[in-house]
């Protein structure tokens, strides 16, 4: 009998395209970025703050950072489950991270809409 002690496993499809669409998602917001800075001829703070204040570019802004974080999740907790045997380490830097990018989601929009 196999004694598995589970600490955020998740096997399979779902995860692994989940990674896949999240990094679309970034990959088309950084090329529209680089394409909207490209066409501009002079970066200065107006530009930024101009480009920022947009309720459109705020949200897109923010469904990438979503997407970053989730991505994050995924390959760091992969990552951890595959090196880190100990379960109750395991679970310890499962909450830690967890943690931390909770905090930079509730940052990430306190930057975004607190303009």
């Amino acid at each position: 009998m196999v004694n598995r002690v589970v600490t955020g496993a998740h096997y399979g499809l779902r995860d692994w395209l989940i990674q896949r669409i999240t990094a679309v998602v970034m990959a088309v917001y950084c090329v529209a970025l680089a394409g909207y800075l490209l066409l501009k001829p002079q970066l200065d703070y107006d530009v930024w703050i101009g480009l920022f204040s947009s309720q459109t570019v705020c949200t897109f802004t923010l469904l990438f950072l979503l997407s970053l974080f989730y991505h994050a999740w995924i390959g760091i907790r992969d990552i951890v489950m595959d090196y880190v045997k100990p379960a109750g380490v395991r679970l310890v830097i499962h909450v830690l991270v967890i943690l931390a990018l909770l905090l930079y989601v509730i940052w990430s929009v306190q930057i975004l809409w607190g303009m």
